[in-house]
């Protein structure tokens, strides 16, 4: 059995330690990788990163010894590549790879450098003159144009596919067009996580680009939401707004009235009617809407103006009738006045028939002096005369204020006079009369 010196197994232990305890373990490349930036890393991931290089060999040995306390650690040789290292954290890997992508820088590519990624050459002018750089640009694949008295390449041209070895023509023709096409920095290549290896294409993510990936995502399922009418808090209103326009939708081609399409309707309609009159070529008469637009007006005009005057006339109209009213119950009252001095004085007269009936024939001597008692009653007579008068004129007085009082009263409240007032004062009066006579 060959001897195996202390220092190599003190390695292996070391990485066996570092493996157990850290659950994060990552397999680097640090080929090509300039000491000084070697250094720059390691002071910039010191609190979060352990870095430890060994042959490949001894790596091997130590991931071997290892797998039994860490299932799945073993997947981790075949990533192994170039200078290996293994790199130590409590991170997250995807963190930890933000982390050491950030820290890489752009170099020129040199002969013999494996290509990182695939070398692609823009098309676009360049700072060459026309001369035998025409053809060493073509011997590496790119296509050129004269323009403005300078090169310029005519398409997007791969000059270095990923994972093949960069010629010393490549390379040099790359180097004088600007293009660094090499990373310095370390190269992860692999990690292991709970049993898990994530290699570096999972790991290198493109934040923007997968931030769109999610935005799209979420613009996706809120489409099939709408399609399939799956309601959520985020597309409720939408779907509503959806139920709305197709219920609206529906009405106006079943022709049902609502609130909210009446005024559709009613546009569809006349439309309708235009199609069919102009289909029908029905011409209507100029002069008939004109006419009828016109006269609307004027009898609303006219309307308004004669209706203060037939409310004027209406009321004179009233005001006479009532007024025709008051004189013929005047008349009445007037007429009822006077039947009981009508009365009184049949009454006299044949009160004088009855006693010059009873009164026998009286001798001469009653004969001459019934002249004289004839010429003292009309004396009696003319002297009661004047208060007969002012009784007459006392009375139409009475009437005047009566006939006052029922103008000032509405019409349909005159009181009549009594009856039996008039003439127990047209008895008061006479026999005043007679008493004094």
């Amino acid at each position: 059995m060959a001897h195996v010196a202390d220092y190599k197994k003190e390695i292996v232990k070391k990485f066996e330690r570092l493996i157990e305890e850290y659950p994060v373990v990552g397999a680097i490349n640090m080929e090509n990788l300039p000491t000084p930036q070697l250094q720059k890393m390691r002071e910039q991931l010191r609190s979060k990163v352990v870095i430890l290089m060994g042959k490949r060999r001894l790596i091997k040995i130590a991931i071997e010894n290892s797998k039994e306390k860490k299932k799945g650690i073993e997947k981790l040789e075949e990533y192994l590549v170039g200078m290996p290292a293994l790199l130590f954290s409590k991170e997250n890997p995807f963190t930890l790879a933000k982390i050491i992508q950030k820290n890489k820088s752009s170099a020129p590519a040199k002969a013999g450098q494996t290509a990182p990624k695939d070398i692609e050459v823009k098309a676009g002018p360049t700072s060459f003159s026309p001369g035998p750089i025409i053809s060493e640009l073509g011997s590496i694949g790119l296509k050129t144009v004269i323009e403005n008295g300078k090169i310029a390449i005519k398409e997007d041209t791969v000059v270095v596919k990923k994972g093949e070895t960069i010629d010393a023509k490549t390379a040099s023709i790359l180097t004088r067009l600007g293009i660094e096409p090499m990373e310095i920095g370390l190269d992860l290549v692999a990690v292991y996580e709970d049993g898990e290896i994530i290699v570096k294409d999972v790991l290198m993510i493109d934040e923007k680009e997968y931030l769109n990936k999610i935005y799209t995502a979420a613009n996706d399922a809120y489409r099939l939401s709408i399609g399939i009418a799956y309601p959520t808090k985020d597309n409720i209103e939408q779907l509503i707004k959806n139920a709305f326009i197709d219920a609206k939708t529906i009405a106006l081609e079943q022709n049902i009235i609502s609130d909210a399409v009446i005024n559709e309707l009613l546009a569809k309609a006349s439309a309708q009617g235009n199609a069919v009159k102009e289909a029908a070529k029905y011409e209507p008469e100029a002069t008939q809407p004109v006419e009828e637009k016109k006269e609307e007006p004027k009898a609303e005009e006219k309307n308004s103006e004669e209706a203060p005057q037939a409310e004027k006339e209406k009321t004179e109209d009233t005001k006479e009738k009532v007024k025709e009213e008051q004189k013929a119950e005047e008349k009445k009252e007037e007429a009822k006045k006077e039947e009981p001095k009508k009365e009184v004085q049949k009454e006299e007269v044949q009160q004088d028939k009855k006693e010059k009936a009873e009164v026998p024939e009286p001798e001469e001597k009653e004969k001459e002096e019934k002249p004289a008692e004839e010429k003292k009653q009309e004396t009696e007579e003319k002297d009661n005369a004047p208060k007969a008068e002012e009784a007459k004129k006392g009375i139409k007085e009475e009437q005047k204020v009566e006939v006052k009082e029922k103008e000032e009263k509405p019409p349909g409240r005159i009181k009549e006079m009594d009856k039996k007032a008039v003439e127990q004062r047209v008895e008061e009066i006479m026999k005043a009369a007679g008493r004094k006579s």
